[in-house]
């Protein structure tokens, strides 16, 4: 394999006290005292991924929910709800199980609103679902020949950390808009500035304060080597929003108010499971718009998979010398089954969320951490009011502080001497945060890095693999042009 011309920096070793021999069966199992873990920083992270990622439980019902189908339908809340909870936390603990890393899943951002705002008004829910799940199928199918792996291993060093990096940034802006601390700017301003600071340029409210206390409560205690810090900031500054709420009058937390519910209990209701139509989209737009359609999802769900697991593991040093993790092909299977699994409960697919950095940041290193976040999405499909009682205002300080030790964790180890992978490696970093999309980073910095070895006459250094995936994505990006969508 045709490797960059960038320097290769190996994972900083373990101290001799971090590697211990295995405690009992639950610990040879997962590996945690041999990737330098504990089972108590496996349990905080499994808590800290949950609470930071507990949003999607409501947040895809309303998406999805939103949207009608080609026949006016909608698709029922609770039962999204449900749906939503069922395919994480099964999709969670298979990857804990299988794959043995700490990366949680859930429905996928960005791709849930594919689903409901491009497939469901041209065809039926069900139509729709089964797209998602031929999608799962084809991810299956270059994991099982081995060309998901070969392109995952063909990104130069360089260009991974600058993934690593991007992800980092675009994690970072994800809780700042989140919380309410940067907002989208009004169309009414007729200006070409798409974000402002809080509201109307100031920072307004109780929940914004929450979050900033949040960011330097989180701040402070990692600098201060608190075992614990990301948990600890977000249970805290849970129970100052509570109290808040209790005593002043607050319009609006977003998503979800802290306040204890009336009744934490609720009925899953699982109507949604196997509600799908696997070729029955393609009767209805044809089999060429029915093609690019599963294109788009595949995409998106490769892509933005690809960016999270190679930022995850990097973070979590479970990579090698070349940034490369051994054992990537049971992640990348588990990952295809979960977007399969995710059309198939009418969730829209499933994937690997970036929140998961924040579980890593606060120690977990191996897939029981997995274990606990999947148990508690479990527990969610009766305890929903409980689960999302927790405001984004008190979990995304976490997302602004490991987006920070990303960024710090990899920036050195790029070569920007060498111009045709410090340019790819800058838009990477930057096209991911800019157009709040893992895959336009990863497809931009791609691009780029192509054209830029072939500009300097190093095209042989460029595997064959990123030449193909390159020319993928400028085909997707043509599309429009092309009036193919």
């Amino acid at each position: 394999m045709s490797t960059s011309a960038s320097a290769k920096v190996p994972p900083a070793p373990e101290s001799p006290e971090d590697r211990r021999p295995p405690q009992n069966a639950l610990d040879r199992y997962f590996k945690i005292s041999e990737r330098g873990s504990t089972l108590a920083r496996e349990i905080r992270g499994g808590l800290a991924t949950f609470f930071a990622m507990a949003y999607i439980i409501v947040l895809n019902p309303i998406i999805l929910g939103s949207a009608k189908d080609m026949y006016g339908h909608q698709l029922d809340n609770g039962q999204l709800v449900t749906a939503t909870a069922l395919t994480a936390a099964f999709t969670t603990l298979l990857m804990g199980v299988i794959g043995n890393v700490p990366i949680a899943l859930a429905a996928g951002l960005g791709v849930n609103s594919v689903v409901a705002l491009q497939l469901a008004p041209r065809m039926s829910w069900p139509d729709a679902m089964g797209m998602v799940v031929l999608a799962g199928f084809v991810v299956m199918l270059l994991v099982a020949t081995g060309l998901r792996e070969r392109v995952m291993n063909a990104v130069p060093y360089g260009l991974r950390k600058a993934i690593a990096i991007g992800i980092g940034l675009f994690i970072m802006l994800i809780g700042l808009v989140d919380s309410g601390f940067v907002t989208r700017m009004p169309d009414a301003a007729q200006t070409t500035v798409p974000l402002q600071l809080g509201t109307g340029g100031h920072l307004v409210g109780w929940p914004v304060l929450v979050f900033v206390l949040g960011v330097l409560l989180t701040l402070a205690l990692i600098v201060r080597k608190t075992p614990g810090a990301i948990l600890i900031s977000i249970v805290v500054m849970t129970v100052v929003a509570m109290i808040i709420n209790a005593v002043a009058e607050i319009p609006s937390w977003g998503l979800t108010t802290p306040t204890w519910p009336g009744n934490p209990v609720s009925t899953p209701d699982f109507g949604l499971v196997g509600q799908v139509s696997l070729f029955g989209g393609f009767e209805k737009v044809g089999v060429l718009t029915g093609v690019l359609f599963v294109f788009t999802v595949l995409l998106s769900c490769f892509f933005d998979a690809m960016g999270t697991i190679m930022a995850v593991s990097d973070e979590a040093k479970l990579t090698d010398a070349e940034g490369q993790m051994p054992g990537i092909n049971k992640v990348l299977l588990v990952d295809g089954l979960a977007v399969a699994s995710g059309g198939a409960s009418s969730s829209s697919a499933t994937t690997c969320f970036v929140e998961s950095t924040a579980g890593v940041g606060e120690g977990a290193r191996t897939g029981f951490a997995n274990i606990v976040t999947g148990a508690l999405f479990a527990v969610a499909l009766f305890l929903t009011p409980v689960a999302t009682m927790v405001p984004s205002q008190a979990a995304t300080p976490a997302l602004v502080a490991v987006g920070f030790l990303i960024l710090a964790g990899s920036i050195r180890e790029i070569d920007w001497a060498d111009y045709t992978i410090a340019v790819p490696a800058f838009v990477t970093m930057l096209m991911m945060p800019f157009t709040y999309s893992i895959t336009n980073g990863i497809g931009m910095g791609f691009i780029t890095f192509c054209v830029l070895r072939l500009a300097a006459g190093r095209g042989r250094e460029v595997p064959v693999a990123m030449y193909a995936v390159s020319a993928v994505f400028a085909f997707y990006y043509l599309m429009p042009a092309l009036g193919l969508t």
